[in-house]
């Protein structure tokens, strides 16, 4: 059975940082390209970052782009999400998703329970 089960996140004070984790179960993680999605309350989901199978190839949002950087860890079967000078904007429900899933991810289909951070003074 697939699993994914991200972890991290939490409640930070604007400009903080947080490091989110995705745990990964049931299928052969190093062969794929992973992605972070993220829905912040009231709005749609929206992409965040991918990295692929080899960790040699990152992109990201223009709105997160030089403040959150994605890893993965192979051996750990773990996928992470750095994210640094945090603003209020960023507030919302974290998800991983296989990169090949992403289309649906968006359209709804969430394979995962999702980590939580809230940015607040």
């Amino acid at each position: 059975e697939v699993q994914l089960v991200e972890s991290g996140g939490g409640l930070v004070q604007p400009g903080g940082s947080l490091r989110l984790s995705c745990a990964a179960s049931g299928f052969t993680f190093s062969s794929y390209a992973m992605s972070w999605v993220r829905q912040a309350p009231g709005k749609g989901l929206e992409w965040v970052s991918t990295i692929n199978s080899g960790g040699t190839y990152t992109n990201y949002a223009d709105s997160v782009k030089g403040r959150f950087t994605i890893s993965r860890d192979d051996a750990k079967n773990t996928l992470y999400l750095q994210l640094n000078s945090l603003k209020t904007e960023d507030t919302a429900m974290y998800y991983c998703a296989k990169t090949l899933e992403i289309r649906a991810v968006l359209a709804g289909a969430l394979t995962s329970q999702g980590t939580q951070v809230t940015v607040s003074s």
